[in-house]
């Protein structure tokens, strides 16, 4: 579509959106400022670079082999920077413990230090994106029993809690360099197939072992913890040691950031719900956002009604400020950097669509106890002219505008991915 005809289009939704007090313009300069962090390891399905990497494992799995999988350091970095140019806004990467750089040798995990991510520190700085962190606590032989920081055994626990220690610093490390706060996201597969028999034993462990990796402090302008539940995987059907209780529980106590993974837990739960309450208990939120299908399968994001009330709740609530927004899904049966740019761009349109809702006068009709303009607002909010002002800030921030993002993946899969 001609440059003119989106202008023509925007101006024409703006004035829709100024009949019912809304500015389209301040919506859209306020989702400048909102980064979403991209998940690293959609783009290799959760390899890493290690030489003995055992990837997705620990009730986590990635399906299909689609063609063009990034092999190395180089591709993956190659089709970060595709997606990337596909996608408006502000960003950020999100990195796995396991994708360190090894050219200076290989390291166990829990001797990994941060010049092993100075090459993705100057990467980010190049392009002006901040970076978050995880540390690895799957695919490797001392976490193969299914247990890691609530293991019995003291010497595999230790190993972990080293794991954690050493990426707590590569975060502040990271966060230092970049001048933007690297957010650290602890999450362990620990769990059980069976009914265990001492849950109390396995979370006391747990809580023990957080309390050592976090003993070490650092400034909040460089890092900051977070800690993620989960409700079952593959292999650990009957218990979950990091439960959303025990993680609630121990985040308020000792000041962590919450995450919610929208993946992690039971099907009729949606963390949309959950923001409201757990804001008022915890200074700041970290949202995995991914699409489960029946369990925690990591589907790509698509603009669902979840997603929808997720960015609803964001903004509404005044939680902007407050959330650190990230992705969260590996799928293998397409291609790769399809799936981030489909991902980003569908977190990013239910930001906007939430931006452009007269969120003051909802909520003065409910106060009011007048519902029923309530509700007529909602449902009209729901056909208003919200694509033209997307495609209006995708021209705007210089990425393709509708179907052309997709021709521009063809293109690179053609010349780049197939030959692989």
């Amino acid at each position: 579509m001609k440059e003119k005809d989106l202008k023509a289009m925007y101006e024409a939704a703006s004035r829709r959106y100024r009949e019912i007090g809304v500015d389209t313009e301040k919506a859209l300069e306020i989702l400048k400022k909102v980064p979403v962090s991209m998940h690293c390891w959609q783009g290799d399905d959760v390899a890493g670079f290690e030489a003995t990497a055992g990837g997705a494992s620990g009730g986590i799995l990635t399906t299909g082999n689609y063609p063009g999988c990034a092999r190395n350091m180089a591709e993956l970095r190659a089709d970060i920077d595709k997606a990337w140019s596909l996608i408006p806004g502000a960003k950020r990467l999100n990195l796995h413990a396991i994708y360190a750089d090894y050219s200076s040798g290989a390291v166990e995990r829990d001797e990994l230090k941060p010049e092993h991510f100075d090459s993705w520190i100057e990467w980010a700085k190049r392009r002006g994106a901040g970076l978050d962190f995880n540390p690895t606590f799957f695919g490797h032989p001392l976490a193969a029993s299914g247990l890691t920081l609530s293991h019995p055994d003291a010497k595999i626990r230790n190993f972990w809690i080293r794991h954690g220690q050493a990426c707590r610093r590569i975060a502040a490390h990271m966060g230092k360099k970049l001048n933007s706060c690297c957010v650290m996201n602890t999450w362990i597969p620990d769990g059980y197939k069976d009914i265990p028999a001492d849950r109390l034993g396995a979370r006391k462990r747990l809580a023990a072992a957080l309390d050592t990796m976090l003993e070490e402090k650092f400034p909040k302008k460089q890092m900051r913890d977070a800690v993620e539940s989960k409700l079952f995987g593959i292999g650990c059907e009957s218990c979950t040691v990091g439960s959303s209780e025990f993680y609630l529980g121990y985040a308020v106590k000792n000041g962590l950031v919450l995450c919610l993974d929208a993946g992690h837990f039971h099907p009729t739960e949606v963390i949309s719900d959950k923001l409201s309450s757990v804001s008022l208990f915890v200074d700041e939120i970290l949202l995995h956002v991914s699409r489960p299908v029946r369990w925690d399968s990591d589907h790509v994001v698509i603009l669902d009604d979840e997603l929808c009330a997720i960015a609803q709740e964001l903004v509404r609530g005044k939680l902007l400020d407050r959330t650190h927004i990230g992705l969260d899904y590996f799928d293998a049966t397409i291609n790769r950097v399809a799936a981030w740019a489909i991902g980003m761009r569908n977190m990013q349109k239910a930001l906007l669509r939430a931006l452009l809702e007269p969120t003051a006068e909802l909520a003065a009709f409910e106060k009011k106890f007048d519902f029923t303009s309530r509700l007529v607002y909602l449902e009209e909010l729901k056909t208003m002219p919200f694509a033209a002002v997307w495609d209006y800030y995708c021209l705007q921030s210089g990425v393709p505008v509708g179907l052309e993002y997709y021709a521009a993946i063809r293109d690179y899969e053609q010349k780049v991915q197939s030959k692989r």
